[in-house]
């Protein structure tokens, strides 16, 4: 059954599918960088009234599976989420600042899908079946 949730003036059922890749895709999302950049992102979920529904890091690219407010766009939301977690990564680890020394942790551009084209039990599937270790978590981190 599906969960509605509600606003003041809506009820609505939107879930996203996003992903997104490092610059060059360098395999850096690991270990404590891995661990610091799945609470950033829970943080600027919460602080937008974004649920998780699933999400994985691996070392290379970030999934998560999005139930958003009826108020947000999918690129602002993408947009906050690569924004807030480059800044305050390079903040905290300085061997990121210097490996990209253009201010970029992220590369340009991202995947959307509506979870419509197929459904929300294809996609947490998907995203749990990964060869991930942390089997209790929905929102877990590569090896």
């Amino acid at each position: 059954m599906v969960e509605y949730r509600k606003s003041s003036h809506a009820i609505y059922d939107i879930k996203y599918h996003v992903i997104w890749v490092t610059k060059y895709r360098y395999k850096i999302l690991k270990g404590e960088i891995g661990l610091r950049l799945r609470e950033l992102i829970r943080q600027g979920c919460e602080a937008r009234g974004i649920t998780i529904v699933q999400g994985s890091i691996g070392r290379d690219h970030v999934h998560l599976l999005l139930s958003c407010p009826a108020t947000l766009a999918p690129s602002k939301i993408v947009q906050y989420l690569k924004g807030r977690s480059s800044h305050l990564m390079q903040d905290q680890f300085p061997e990121l600042k210097k490996k990209y020394w253009g201010q970029h942790l992220w590369a340009r551009g991202y995947f959307c899908a509506t979870v419509g084209t197929v459904t929300e039990e294809t996609v947490r599937n998907y995203i749990e079946n990964q060869e991930l270790h942390d089997k209790g978590d929905n929102f877990r981190i590569e090896d």
